[in-house]
């Protein structure tokens, strides 16, 4: 693909849930009604525009039902968050292993799309995006993958369970050390990997990419009657709000599209000022 056609695909998406205060909307599986899908964004107070992209849709792929569940928080820029809305489940499903070594074709897909994203620089920029993707399989199995600080939890009886992995630079300390780079800790600011990124992982930053990881956590998990809710969203969530806190929130919302909103505004209350992003997938009614 050439530099003028991924602008052209850029300027499309920007089209989208890149450029309004406020988007929402919500879909159902068909192949097993119980399962539904809803999603919102807010914009933040900051003064740029709209960093988060999402995607929250089910397909068809070959004899499969597919829920493709993600949530792209963009630093420094929306163009890198808005290429991976645009290409990373596309990535992913066309691995030749995805349906037998899924989680090895995973962390593939994710690695290989940051290569085109550094590769694409002069076009895309020099921002980044975390991610954090849930792919959904029949309804009856749940992969989650992610870079950086944007969260998955699910709603087991009630309880939360936390699926993603937060990359925080002060966990992830020796491994930036060893590719000689360092994780600043000034007094009242969070640790951020070369006094910059406040993630040890994410895709893009062609600066900082030489200390930073791309590959992702993947876990696989079953969908079972004990299974009431997924949660993906941004850190504008996480920052003010516990997991059990955001499954208290929730759970005696059936619309999953309400829920989702709820779920912002709540954070909203709670003083946070990012860009706000969430998706809530209602397995039980």
């Amino acid at each position: 693909m050439t530099g003028r056609e991924i602008l052209h695909k850029i300027m499309k998406a920007k089209a989208g849930f890149g450029t309004s205060a406020s988007d929402t909307g919500k879909g159902k599986s068909k192949i097993s009604n119980h399962i539904t899908h809803g999603f919102h964004l807010v914009k933040g107070k900051s003064s740029h525009p709209m960093e988060d992209y999402l995607v929250s849709e089910f397909k068809q792929e070959k004899d499969k039902e597919l829920g493709l569940f993600a949530i792209f928080d963009g630093h420094l820029g929306h163009d890198v968050a808005s290429y991976l809305q645009n290409h990373l489940f596309e990535n992913i499903l066309k691995q030749h292993d995805f349906w037998i070594e899924t989680k090895s074709a995973v962390k593939r897909a994710y690695l290989e799309t940051d290569e085109e994203i550094l590769e694409q620089a002069l076009v895309l920029g020099r921002g980044g995006s975390t991610a954090v993707t849930a792919i959904l399989i029949d309804g009856q199995k749940l992969v989650i993958a992610n870079v950086g600080d944007s969260r998955a939890v699910i709603s087991e009886n009630g309880k939360a369970k936390q699926l993603s992995v937060d990359h925080e630079p002060s966990k992830e300390k020796i491994y930036i050390e060893s590719r000689g780079g360092f994780v600043s800790n000034i007094p009242g600011d969070v640790p951020r990997v070369d006094g910059q990124l406040a993630v040890a992982r994410a895709f893009g930053d062609k600066s900082l990419k030489m200390h930073l990881s791309s590959e992702p956590d993947v876990v696989v998990q079953e969908v079972d009657q004990h299974t009431e809710f997924l949660i993906l969203a941004s850190d504008g969530i996480w920052k003010v709000m516990s997991n059990q806190e955001a499954v208290d929130s929730i759970r005696q919302i059936k619309d999953a599209q309400a829920a989702a909103k709820h779920l912002i505004e709540e954070a909203v209350s709670k003083k946070s000022k990012d860009d706000i992003s969430c998706i809530v997938v209602k397995f039980q009614q």
